[in-house]
Parts: structure tokens; sequence; C-alpha cells
């Protein structure tokens, strides 16, 4: 059996769609916006914290209490692998697959687009302190992100399922 791409992914849509593509590495299916709401690939190499510092950016942005911290607004999926039900977790070469909750979706989607470069410097600024200094050419990259991440909760506000799927 081969094994699978690692993946970093936001997929918004039906869970069992969502989890019958990954299951069976469709990951290029999942930007099918036929089948899904949205999705965003964040790339293998990016660690879930990041997505911490970016709710912690939006908050500092906006002056209030939300988004959640990322880590906060996940939650598993009740025993359901990514090759859907009666599948075990953990079938897709140890992929964690959990729900986003829609609070921190809505909560980003509300994000001006007046706000962002700001909230991608306050990111940056924050990755800086946590990780040491960025590279340069790591910084377009970033602020093209934290605008990718905001229209992706745009999108999938109305979608009945948000999930989050990784592997590191």
């Amino acid at each position: 059996m081969a094994r699978p791409q690692a993946m970093m992914d936001l997929v918004a849509g039906e869970q069992q769609e969502i989890l019958v593509a990954i299951g069976t590495d469709d990951l290029a299916g999942l930007a099918d916006r036929r089948r899904f709401a949205a999705h965003l690939g964040l790339g293998a190499g990016l660690d879930p914290t990041w997505l911490d510092l970016f709710s912690e950016a939006a908050r500092s942005v906006t002056g209030t209490d939300q988004p959640q911290d990322f880590l906060d607004a996940r939650r598993e999926l009740d025993s359901v692998g990514a090759g859907g039900p009666g599948s075990r977790p953990g079938d897709a070469a140890d992929r964690t697959i959990e729900r986003v909750d829609p609070r921190w979706v809505e909560a980003v989607a509300r994000l001006d687009d007046s706000q962002i470069d700001r909230l991608a410097g306050r990111w940056i600024d924050l990755l800086d302190e946590e990780l040491g200094p960025l590279p340069r050419e790591e910084k377009p990259w970033i602020r093209q992100l934290a605008g990718e991440l905001v229209a992706f909760c745009r999108a999938a506000q109305r979608a009945p399922d948000i999930l989050f799927a990784w592997s590191l």
C-alpha cells in the first residue's frame, strides 16, 4: 500500500464527501468547488500552531476576543477515520482529521479587507517572536496566506462541515 501524501488542508462541505476524498488520496479533488464549498491547502510544511498565532494576530488587529485559538477550535471526529464511517482513525497514514468550530470560521470571515495587511504584519511579528526571524522571502507568502485564510472562511461559512486534515 502506497503511503498517502503529507497534507495540511482546510475543507468545507459535506463531511462524508471530504472523508472519502481524503481517504482515497484524492487531494486534487478537494479543490472542486462543485463538490466542496471551500478548500485551502496550507502545505505540509506548515505547523498547526501557526494558525494559533494567526488567531492571536486577528484578535490583536480587531481588539476583540475572537477568533479563539485554532487549537481550541478543533474537535476530533466521532470515531471516523479518513476512509469514512466504518474505517478506523489512522487509516490514512496517521492523518489527523478534526472538525473546525464554525465560530472560528465566522470570526475570521468577519475580518474586513482593510484589516488583512495589518493582520498579516502582526502574524509575521508573532511568528518572528516564536520561531526567530523569518527569511525575507517567506513574508510575501505569509501575507498571501492571511488573505487566503479569510477568503476560505468567507466561502466556508454556509458549509455543513469544516474539517482540518493534516499529517506531519
